[in-house]
C-alpha cells in the first residue's frame, strides 16, 4: 500500500508538467469567439495538440485541429480579414476561421496580412493567453 502510494506521489510532479490550456478571443460582448485549444497528450513531449474553437452562441459552435504546437513557445497572431471572418498566423500556417457559420480551415500564405492584427495568443508569464493590440492614444 505504502509503494502504491510512494508512487503516485512521486508521478504527480510529472503530470502537473502537462499543458491543457483553453484560451479565448472574445468577440461581440462574448456571444462570439476564437478559443486556442492546447493539449499535451505525454509529459515526455515538448509537442502540444491544437486545435481552434469558433463560436457564435447559441447558433454554432464547432472545434476544429489545427497543426501542432510547442509547449516552449506559443505566438498566434489574429488579424480581422472581414465580417465575421479571422485570419489566424502560427509560424509558417495560416488559417481563417469564420464565426459566421463556426468554420475554420488551412489557408494558402498571403502576400500580406489581410486586414488589421487584433491581437496575439502568446505566452504572458508562462501561461497562454490572448494579448489584445493596444489602440491608438487619441491626438488632443
Amino acid at each position: 500500500m505504502h509503494v502504491r502510494l510512494l508512487a503516485l506521489l512521486g508521478a504527480l510532479p510529472l503530470l502537473a508538467a502537462c499543458e491543457n490550456s483553453a484560451v479565448p478571443f472574445a468577440i461581440d460582448a462574448n456571444r462570439e469567439a476564437l478559443i486556442l485549444v492546447r493539449e499535451q497528450p505525454y509529459f515526455w513531449s515538448d509537442r502540444l495538440e491544437q486545435a481552434v474553437v469558433a463560436s457564435r452562441m447559441p447558433q454554432c459552435q464547432r472545434r476544429v485541429t489545427i497543426k501542432p504546437g510547442s509547449k516552449a513557445s506559443l505566438k498566434m497572431e489574429v488579424f480581422e480579414a472581414g465580417s465575421q471572418l479571422w485570419a489566424l498566423h502560427q509560424g509558417n500556417n495560416w488559417y481563417l476561421a469564420s464565426t459566421e457559420k463556426c468554420l475554420v480551415q488551412d489557408w494558402a500564405a498571403p502576400a500580406q496580412p489581410p486586414g488589421p492584427l487584433v491581437g496575439t495568443f502568446t505566452l504572458k508569464d508562462g501561461v497562454p493567453a490572448f494579448v489584445p493590440v493596444q489602440a491608438a492614444p487619441s491626438k488632443p
